[in-house]
C-alpha cells in the first residue's frame, strides 16, 4: 500500500466527524445537548413580530442555542438550521451543485445542469452549470462561484478545505458554465479516491465569489478573522434568507425571486412563505408544542411516537413500526488492546449473547428494523446498500442475538473458562472484566449498554455500564481509554457505505494516539485494507458486491466491533394540524423522485416543501 494512501485517516474529513458526533447527540430521549454557542455579539437580524401561522412551518430538534453566524468557513456556527454540510446538505439558504436522495442513492442537479461527467481514466470529473441558477442580488451563479470556493475553502483551511484538498487537486472553470473538478493522483497515476471527488457535489456549498473577495477584503485576508466573520450579510442561492434570529427563536423568510422557480428547476416557489424554529430549553419542551399542533416537524427523539399518532394529526414516514427509515448503525467498539478483548472468540461471545430485540424494543421503541428482517453487514438498511452485498454468502457468519447457549460453548471451545467458580471466566489468569461506556443522559444508548452487560453475565462475562459526561467519554474513546464503547458510524451518503467500512475498519487510524474519527479499537488487517483501497476505484457493481460481501465477512467473523441497532439519520415526525401532504413512504415530487425523510431541508428533502398543502 502507497504511503499517501496510508495516510488518508489522519486527513479525513473534519465535518464527518462532526456530524457523526450530531448523529450520537441527537440519541437522548431526556435533553438534546445543545451545541456550543460562543459568546459574540448578536446578530443583527432580530424578532419583528409576529408571522402568520398559515404561512409558516416550524420545526423543532434542529436548533439549540443562538445562532452564532452564517459562515459556511465557520467550525463553529451552531447553526443547524441553516448551515448544516453534511452527507446531504440543508440547502434551505446556501445550495450545493447536487442533491443527495438515500432512497435510491442518487444525485440529483440543484445548481448543477445535467449529471456530473467522469473522463475515461476518472481522473477529471465535469459539471456543467444550471444556467437559471441566481444569486440573491439577481448575478448568475457561475463555474467561477464554484472554483472560487473551493479555492477559498483550501486557501483559510476551512473544515472542508482540509478535508477535500486531500483528494482534489483543483476546481477550474474551463468557463462560465462549465467545472472541471481533478483528482489527487496515487502513484499509479490513477484518482486517490474518486468517492472523495464525487462527494464534494451534495455536500460543500458554492459561495459566491463576490462576496467571498468582499470578505476577505474587510478582514485583510487573515484566515481566522475571515473564519469567524458573522456573514450577515451573505449573498445565498437558496430560496429562503434569514428574518429573525436571536435567543428565542430562528425564522427564515421565502425569497419569492428564487431561481428555482424556473421551468429547468422545481417550476414554482416552495409552498411556505416561512421556515421557523422556537428555541426550546429540551426535548420536553420541544415535544409539548409538538403534540399542541405549535411545531409542524419535529426532528426528535419521541419515546413514544404510536400514542402520538393515534390521534390522527400526527404520523411518520413509515405507517407503521420501525416508523422510521434507518441510516446509520451505533456500534460498540472492542478496544482489542485489553487482553481478554483481543480474543475473537471473547467478542464475538458478547455479540452473539446480546439481546438485540431487547434494545429494539425497549431502547428504540421500535424505530429499528431487526437483524432478521435486516440481516448485519456493513451496510445500512437502504436498498441501494442492501443490493451490495450477498446476504446468502454471510449467512454462516451473521448472528441475530440473545444466544446464550452458542456464546457459552464458543468461549469453552477456546479454553476461556471459569476456574474459581465465582461465575466469571478467565483469561490467562485474568477475570474478564470489562465497563461498557457513552456519554450519561443519552438515554437510549445508556439503556442499549446496560442490555450488553446483562448479556455479559448471562455467558460469565463481567460488564459493568459506565456512563461519564461527554466530554470524559470524548477523551476516551479519542485516547483509546476504553474497553467496549458505544458510537455511530457514518449514515447514508453518496461515498457511502465505504466512508462507513473505512471508518470502523481501517488500520490507518491506529498510527494516531489521538482521534475521534474511525476504528477506535486498533483493530488491523492487511487485507481489509487492501479491499478499502480498491472499493473507489471500482465501478462495476458485480465486483463492488463481491468486495463489500467479502469485507463484511471479515468484520462479522472477526468481530472488531458490533452494530446495536440500525437507527435513523434524522427523526422525522410530522403534525398536520396545519400542514398536509408531507412526504411519506411512496411520495413523490412533482418530476416523478421519491422524496426521503429528511425534514424537508436536507439533499433531495427539500422536494417536500414543493408538495405540502395547507389543512383547509
Amino acid at each position: 500500500m502507497n504511503n499517501r494512501w496510508k495516510k488518508i485517516c489522519s486527513l479525513l474529513t473534519i465535518t464527518t466527524m462532526v456530524a457523526t458526533m450530531a448523529i450520537g447527540c441527537s440519541t437522548s430521549t431526556k435533553t438534546v445537548p445543545k451545541a456550543p454557542v460562543t459568546k459574540t455579539e448578536e446578530p443583527k437580524t432580530t424578532d419583528k413580530g409576529s408571522i402568520p401561522r398559515n404561512e409558516t412551518v416550524y420545526f423543532n430538534g434542529q436548533q439549540w442555542g443562538a445562532i452564532t453566524d452564517w459562515n459556511p468557513l465557520s467550525s463553529n456556527s451552531n447553526n443547524a438550521m441553516g448551515v448544516g454540510q453534511k452527507d446531504s446538505a440543508r440547502t434551505l439558504l446556501y445550495e450545493t451543485l447536487y442533491m443527495y436522495n438515500m432512497l435510491d442513492g442518487k444525485m440529483y442537479p440543484l445548481l448543477a445542469d445535467g449529471d456530473a461527467v467522469w473522463n475515461d481514466a476518472h481522473t477529471t470529473l465535469t459539471v456543467k452549470m444550471n444556467k437559471d441558477a441566481k444569486w440573491s442580488d439577481g448575478t448568475a451563479v457561475t463555474a467561477n462561484d464554484v472554483a472560487y470556493t473551493f479555492d477559498t475553502n483550501v486557501k483559510y483551511e476551512s473544515p472542508g478545505g482540509s478535508d477535500y484538498k486531500t483528494y482534489i487537486e483543483s476546481i477550474k472553470a474551463t468557463d462560465d458554465s462549465t467545472v472541471v473538478l481533478t483528482a489527487k493522483l496515487n502513484g499509479s497515476g490513477a484518482a486517490l479516491n474518486p468517492l472523495k471527488v464525487t462527494e464534494y457535489l451534495p455536500k460543500q456549498y458554492v459561495m459566491q465569489k463576490a462576496y467571498l473577495e468582499k470578505v476577505e477584503a474587510r478582514n485583510n485576508k487573515d484566515a481566522t478573522k475571515i473564519k469567524t466573520d458573522k456573514m450577515e450579510d451573505f449573498v445565498g442561492s437558496g430560496p429562503y434568507k434569514p428574518s429573525i434570529s436571536n435567543d428565542q427563536k430562528v425564522v427564515f423568510q421565502r425569497d419569492d425571486n428564487y431561481w428555482g422557480k424556473a421551468t429547468s428547476m422545481w417550476g414554482k416557489l416552495p409552498v411556505p412563505k416561512y421556515i421557523a424554529h422556537n428555541i426550546f430549553k429540551d426535548n420536553a419542551a420541544g415535544d409539548t408544542a409538538f403534540k399542541a399542533g405549535e411545531v409542524d416537524v419535529s426532528q426528535q427523539f419521541i419515546s413514544d411516537v404510536a400514542s402520538m399518532m393515534s390521534g390522527g394529526k400526527i404520523s411518520t414516514y413509515l405507517p407503521e413500526s420501525p416508523y422510521y427509515l434507518a441510516a446509520t448503525m451505533p456500534t460498540a467498539y472492542f478496544n482489542i488492546k485489553k487482553p481478554g478483548l483481543d480474543q475473537v472468540a471473547v467478542r464475538k461471545a458478547i455479540a452473539l449473547a446480546v439481546d438485540y430485540d431487547q434494545i429494539i424494543k425497549t431502547a428504540m421503541s421500535g424505530y429499528s428494523p431487526s437483524f432478521t428482517e435486516v440481516p448485519r453487514t456493513l451496510m445500512s438498511p437502504s436498498k441501494a446498500e442492501q443490493a451490495l452485498v450477498d446476504q446468502t454468502a454471510l449467512k454462516s457468519v451473521q448472528w441475530t442475538g440473545n444466544d446464550i447457549e452458542s456464546a457459552k460453548k464458543l468461549l469453552d471451545t477456546a479454553g476461556i473458562k471459569d476456574t474459581n467458580g465465582d461465575g466469571i471466566r478467565e483469561y490467562k489468569g485474568t477475570k474478564l472484566s470489562f465497563k461498557a461506556e457513552c456519554p450519561a443522559g443519552w438515554s437510549d444508548w445508556n439503556a442499549s449498554l446496560e442490555i450488553v452487560a446483562a448479556a455479559g453475565k448471562k455467558i460469565g462475562i463481567d460488564i459493568t455500564t459506565y456512563f461519564p459526561d461527554a466530554n470524559t467519554f470524548y477523551d476516551d474513546l479519542g485516547n483509546k481509554n476504553f474497553d467496549i464503547a458505544m458510537y455511530s458510524p457514518s449514515a447514508a451518503g453518496i461515498s457511502n457505505p465505504w466512508t462507513r467500512a473505512f471508518g470502523i475498519l481501517s488500520s490507518s487510524y491506529n498510527k494516531m494516539k489521538t482521534q475521534m474519527i474511525g476504528n477506535f479499537g486498533g483493530y488491523a488487517n492487511a487485507r481489509v485494507d487492501k479491499l478499502l483501497e480498491l472499493i473507489p476505484h471500482e465501478t462495476d457493481q458485480a465486483k463492488l458486491k463481491v468486495y463489500y460481501t467479502e469485507l463484511s465477512k471479515i468484520y462479522l467473523t472477526e468481530v472488531p466491533s458490533f452494530s446495536l441497532m440500525y437507527r435513523p439519520e434524522l427523526f422525522y415526525t410530522v403534525n398536520e394540524t396545519v400542514w398536509t401532504n408531507y412526504p411519506q413512504e411512496g411520495s413523490k415530487s412533482d418530476k416523478g423522485i421519491g422524496i426521503p425523510p429528511y425534514d424537508l431541508t436536507d439533499g433531495y428533502g427539500i422536494a417536500g416543501l414543493y408538495t405540502m398543502k395547507l389543512v383547509k
